[in-house]
C-alpha cells in the first residue's frame, strides 16, 4: 500500500465559489454583501478581529481579544510578551492558526507603529498581517 506524504488538505468549502463563508475586513458595503469565499480568507478575518478586539468588548466572551491598540500606549512594547499573549488567544479561539514571528517597528517622531505578524494555517498555508497605527 503506497504512503502519500506532504498532501495538502483542501476544505470542501474552498472548492465552490458560490459559497460565502463569512464577513471580510474592512467592514464596508462590498465585504458585507460579498463576504469571504475561502477558509483562508475567513481565518485571516477572524485573526484580525481577535487582534483588534479589546478584552471585555465581546458579549459573552470576556476573555476574547488582544487589544493591540491599547497595548500601543504601554511604556515598552515587548515582542516576546505580545507573542505569548497572541499565541495563548489563538490556541484557544483559532487553533488552526499558529503565529511564527512578530515584528514591531516604532517611529516615535512620526507617532507611528507597525506590527507585522507571520502565521501559518494548519502548518500548511503561510500568510501575514501588517497593522499600522498612527
Amino acid at each position: 500500500m503506497p504512503i502519500i506524504q506532504n498532501t495538502k488538505k483542501i476544505n470542501p468549502l474552498d472548492t465552490d465559489n458560490n459559497i460565502r463563508i463569512g464577513l471580510g475586513f474592512p467592514l464596508n458595503s462590498v465585504n458585507m454583501t460579498t463576504g469571504t469565499t475561502t477558509t483562508k480568507d475567513q481565518l485571516k478575518s477572524n485573526f484580525l478581529n481577535l487582534l483588534l478586539t479589546v478584552r471585555g468588548e465581546r458579549i459573552n466572551l470576556p476573555d476574547y481579544g488582544i487589544g493591540l491598540k491599547n497595548k500601543l500606549f504601554e511604556n515598552s512594547l515587548n515582542e516576546d510578551s505580545l507573542l505569548e499573549d497572541i499565541n495563548t488567544q489563538t490556541s484557544f479561539y483559532i487553533p488552526e492558526i499558529s503565529v511564527e514571528s512578530i515584528n514591531i517597528n516604532q517611529d516615535i517622531d512620526e507617532y507611528k507603529i507597525t506590527i507585522s505578524l507571520d502565521y501559518s494555517i494548519n502548518d500548511q498555508l503561510s500568510d501575514s498581517i501588517k497593522i499600522n497605527f498612527s
